[in-house]
């Protein structure tokens, strides 16, 4: 081959590999471009994160694909963010608005409580916009304040109805006597039935009083161990008076030495409550058994009566304010509808609850369940005569 045939042939080699080079170049450069990370989307402002994270509110910030960018720990706990979205249809309504016209807008919502159940919670849902990209969403748990409000509204109407009657007789009685001035007789038997009356307004006041306080957050305020011995002790002398008139026989017996954490004078007003009420509703000459058993770490003090009895319906409300299983018996008596309803409360206020087994004829037992104190372990004891609880409260 002539000079000039290698000569073609190395220029040909040459525009192939200059081709190749071109094209790898050209490969490599789109690469690169592509390579490179895209702009940080915008971030939000320091100070909208730090007042977000001084908010006592559910707070929520979400981009402009609806994505959760930001959202405190009580957005959480309530339910309202689920795997980086917000979950109720109702607060998503209100975000759908805002994006369209920017308008804020606040509303009172009542939004499921989770996944499952029918539980809710109302809540006051705000959501504007702080960002020509993002969205705040700010809700606040308005069931507790609610729930709160219906009690207060209801207490209030049954306190209403139910000062009604002593202050009614009261008035009443006060006329009579005036109109009976003449006979000293008349006088002194009205004059006991208004001592009577007046003796059932102090105590429904009283108690109240004793409800309301016990209705407000916080109510125990010392907590300490608490000897079950004493409050039983003091709950059953306290009755004592009311029982030897009745000839109704107090007996206390079960465990002796076991403790709960708790405050002193409310855990005797609930089981002296128990108590009270055993005696008002039993015979002439019966008993009235209170015992104190361990089991599980749980302390049950049981009053057992051989009085009435309860009926399966009435049951289910013995603990409601002002509710009487025997309205008639319970005025004669004294009662306020209100005893129950204290004893719950103390019950709640010190991490347990009270029960109730009873079968109309064959009497009844009030069981208070509160959760052991530590303690060492309690022997059993011997129980008085006559004090073994032989029903049971479940």
């Amino acid at each position: 081959m002539d000079a000039q045939g290698w000569q073609l042939i190395v220029a040909g080699c040459l525009g192939i590999l200059v081709g190749a080079f071109a094209v790898a170049a050209y490969w490599l450069s789109q690469r690169e471009l592509h390579s490179v990370p895209q702009a940080p989307a915008r971030e939000l402002d320091d100070g909208l994160v730090r007042m977000l994270a001084v908010l006592r509110s559910a707070a929520v910030v979400l981009d402009e694909d609806e994505r959760v960018v930001r959202a405190s720990a009580p957005a959480y706990a309530l339910g309202l963010v689920r795997d980086g979205a917000v979950v109720p249809p109702a607060i998503r309504e209100l975000i759908a608005g805002v994006r369209r016209d920017g308008v804020i807008r606040d509303e009172e919502l009542e939004v499921p409580r989770g996944p499952l159940g029918a539980g809710t919670l109302l809540m006051q849902v705000r959501v504007a916009q702080v960002t020509p990209d993002h969205l705040v969403v700010l809700a606040e748990d308005q069931t507790q304040a609610k729930r709160l409000e219906a009690i207060r509204r209801d207490f209030v109407v049954n306190i209403s109805h139910e000062l009604k009657t002593p202050v009614g007789a009261l008035t009443l009685l006060a006329e009579t006597v005036q109109d009976a001035a003449d006979d000293p007789e008349a006088v002194r038997r009205f004059a006991g039935r208004m001592q009577t009356e007046a003796v059932r307004l102090s105590a429904l006041v009283h108690e109240i009083i004793e409800l309301s306080r016990l209705q407000v957050a916080g109510a125990l305020t010392e907590l300490a161990t608490v000897e079950v011995d004493q409050v039983v002790q003091e709950a059953v002398d306290r009755a004592r008076t009311t029982a030897d008139g009745k000839r109704v026989r107090l007996s206390v017996g079960g465990q002796h030495g076991v403790q709960v954490f708790g405050q002193h004078d409310l855990l005797v007003t609930a089981v002296r409550n128990l108590v009270d009420n055993a005696v008002a509703y039993s015979g002439e000459a019966s008993h009235v058994g209170v015992g104190v058993r361990l089991q599980d770490d749980i302390v049950e003090i049981a009053v057992v009566d051989e009085g009435i009895g309860i009926s399966q319906t009435d049951q289910e409300r013995v603990f409601e304010r002002f509710y009487r299983v025997d309205p008639a018996r319970s005025r004669a008596t004294g009662g306020t509808g209100l005893g129950l309803s204290i004893v719950k409360h103390v019950a709640a206020d010190h991490g347990g609850d009270v029960t109730v087994w009873s079968q109309p004829g064959r009497g009844s037992t009030f069981t208070l369940r509160l959760p052991r104190a530590a303690a060492p372990a309690v022997p059993d004891a011997a129980p008085d005569e006559g004090a073994h609880v032989h029903r049971s409260a479940s």
